[in-house]
């Protein structure tokens, strides 16, 4: 059973008097601290004074916790994402973020450059945008080729024919977000233009 915000509030008073004990303060010394009077802070401790935020701001300061820890809020839980790397054509290919839809974020490592290899340009719809983080990424993007270094982005409408490839002998890595459908991947983003024929 769902525990309700009135079973939370509860549980305030008991945790206030427990902090307050365990570093060992008086009611007055809180109060002087906290500009909350004793009669105030001691209705709080046994439940018959329901915690507002302005009360509890000042106390969360004095017992140096977080707020969280005064009303027992439950854990956000664990944030790291664990999503398992994907691998394709030779790359391994990293989710980075969990939700469906929206921009998604992604870790590719590719392999060394193999020579003599055949890009293969494609097009989809949305928008991309890359950052790499070390090795030399070779980019074609509609009839220009470019090379970018660590620290380099590129940012491009994916219904420009595009591929991409390790540039060097000890391959590559780089960050990509992939927006949706007619998403820019941030405000400053806009499509390259199409190069005359």
């Amino acid at each position: 059973m769902a525990e309700t915000s009135q079973d939370t509030l509860s549980g305030v008073g008991p945790r206030l008097r427990s902090l307050r004990t365990d570093r060992q303060f008086t009611l007055a010394e809180v109060s002087e601290q906290t500009g909350i009077s004793v009669s105030t802070l001691s209705r709080l401790e046994s439940g018959g004074r329901r915690p507002t935020l302005e009360l509890l701001m000042p106390l969360a300061r004095t017992y140096r916790v977080s707020i969280d820890e005064l009303v027992g809020a439950p854990p956000t839980g664990d944030p790291r994402v664990h999503m398992r790397p994907i691998r394709r054509h030779g790359a391994t290919i990293i989710p980075l973020t969990e939700k469906a839809g929206g921009i998604r974020a992604y870790k590719y490592i590719l392999p060394a450059r193999k020579h003599g290899e055949n890009p293969e340009p494609r097009t989809h719809e949305g928008y991309e945008w890359l950052y790499v983080l070390s090795g030399s990424l070779r980019l074609l993007l509609g009839t220009q080729e470019l090379i970018l270094q660590p620290g380099e982005a590129a940012e491009f409408d994916t219904t420009l024919p595009h591929w991409m490839g390790a540039a060097t002998d000890g391959g590559t890595e780089f960050l990509a977000l992939f927006g949706p459908q007619g998403e820019k991947a941030h405000l400053r983003a806009r499509p390259v233009a199409k190069l005359p024929g």
